[in-house]
């Protein structure tokens, strides 16, 4: 496994974008990861899809040894090779919990945590949590899952109480995540429609 992430390690530096790079290095978007070579999500997607087609019958394996480099581009490629069926709360847990910024909360809850079979439960328990990357991950999850799925009435009703308390965060992102979710539990009314001239 050592030397399909060096040779990862060494092809990333070929899709650099350094005007990206130093655009997220001035904006703060470091906290995640020690190298940043810029690359576009779409570019790590086809090259994903290329490594699955390769190391089909190791991608938790290399996912793992993936997530454990401090390069974004190679967290990134474990969220985008780690089969959604396979991955359990637990490694779900660890990884929300190595991560500092929202950008890779928010490719890991599109790409991975929303696929999961316990995306639900694990969204729920996250929003549930004190930890405000772990609230916010529970709710990017649960804004994609909503695509496909609905709430039973109960489960709509603990979601509200719970988005209640998060729309009172000092934390803006968690504010705005929270409202996206409620709108779409709750949508308001068109009002445009109502007693038009």
């Amino acid at each position: 496994m050592h030397t399909i992430i060096q040779e990862i390690k060494q092809e990333l530096p070929t899709m650099m974008n350094g005007v990206a790079a130093a655009a997220m290095r001035n904006a703060g978007m470091q906290v995640d990861y020690r190298v940043n070579f810029g690359v576009e999500l779409p570019r790590l997607q086809q090259y994903a899809i290329e490594l699955s087609v390769l190391h089909a019958d190791r991608l938790p394996q290399l996912a793992q040894s993936l997530w454990k480099e401090s390069v974004r581009e190679c967290r990134m490629l474990a969220i985008l090779l780690y089969p959604p069926n396979d991955m359990l709360p637990e490694v779900a847990d660890i990884w929300v919990d190595s991560l500092h910024g929202v950008e890779l909360v928010q490719i890991a809850s599109l790409h991975l945590w929303s696929r999961m079979p316990q995306a639900s439960v694990l969204s729920f328990r996250w929003i549930a949590s004190e930890n405000e990357i772990r609230q916010l991950a529970g709710c990017y999850t649960l804004i994609h899952l909503l695509r496909s799925t609905t709430l039973s009435e109960r489960s709509e009703q603990e979601l509200m109480d719970q988005l209640s308390v998060l729309l009172q965060s000092d934390n803006p992102q968690l504010r705005s995540v929270a409202q996206k979710l409620q709108q779409i539990i709750k949508p308001l009314p068109d009002l445009s429609q109502k007693g038009g001239s």
